[in-house]
């Protein structure tokens, strides 16, 4: 568990309210409708999955899917609307990186939308590369 001003982030499974992810995450762009059994599924087959928490409850989210040894996935950066704008998704970022499972891989990557700024601030670039990367089942079933 580390502080994070009036927040604590925490990578401890037992204590992620999958109910609450899912309501967050069911509204986001990138998993619109995904099931709750989905969330739970990606969640138990990700190698880390970090919490911002207030008094206990849950307010934020971030997983990582990696091989913990050349690659890793930043995916599902989720901050509930009422605690943003205050540094959690960088924090949530910067504790990932700093996990030390997965210290020493050739590559993190992530996709957002909107949210370039945060990951710049967290050391993220964009691809200059991108004519190399390609994707498969662009359009998967939620």
């Amino acid at each position: 568990m580390t502080p994070f001003g009036a927040y604590e982030l925490d990578c401890d499974r037992e204590r992620i309210q999958f109910t609450r992810v899912h309501s967050w995450l069911t509204g986001s762009y990138w998993s619109p409708g995904i099931s709750q059994e989905r969330v739970v599924q990606a969640a138990q087959n990700s190698s880390l999955l970090v919490g911002a928490y207030l008094n206990g409850q849950q307010v934020a989210y971030l997983r990582v899917v990696s091989d913990q040894t050349t690659f890793a996935w930043v995916c599902d950066v989720i901050v509930d609307e009422a605690h943003r704008a205050k540094g959690l998704g960088k924090a949530l970022v910067r504790y990932a990186l700093a996990d030390v499972h997965h210290q020493g891989l050739r590559r993190w990557v992530l996709a957002t939308r909107d949210a370039h700024g945060v990951y710049k601030e967290c050391g993220f670039e964009s691809i200059q590369a991108i004519h190399r990367w390609m994707i498969y089942g662009a359009n998967p079933p939620a």
